[in-house]
């Protein structure tokens, strides 16, 4: 078995094993972000976002087509539904979503809701 002493020699061995082949991929790597942020249009203002918030790069040359149609297609027009139900107070109900309370309490006297629908 190896013993402790051993193995810290192994790990200093390694360690500058390491920092020789990072110093030798050092400049080739700045060169590849620097060709790529070219290519992208990334500024060094890009990369100094603040803390907290996304960061957003704009490509200067590069625009999506058709994003924004997509995007407002997507939307749904809401208009108002018209009432279908009219309580014994003018209240009024779409027949959508949650029963009304005033629909819950008549409902439970023993009335029906065809009993307070508005008649087209």
């Amino acid at each position: 078995m190896s013993n402790l002493i051993d193995i810290q020699s192994q790990i200093e061995k390694l360690q500058k094993q390491a920092n020789e082949i990072k110093s030798r991929e050092f400049d080739k790597t700045v060169q590849d972000i620097l060709a790529k942020m070219q290519a992208f249009g990334i500024t060094v203002k890009n990369l100094q976002a603040p803390k907290g918030r996304g960061t957003k790069f704009k490509a200067k040359a590069s625009k999506t087509v058709g994003a924004p149609k997509a995007a407002a297609a997507k939307k749904k027009s809401t208009s108002p539904v018209l009432p279908k139900y009219r309580g014994p107070n003018g209240e009024t109900w779409s027949g959508r979503g949650l029963q009304p309370k005033w629909m819950v309490a008549l409902v439970a006297q023993g009335k029906t809701k065809e009993d307070f629908a508005i008649q087209a």
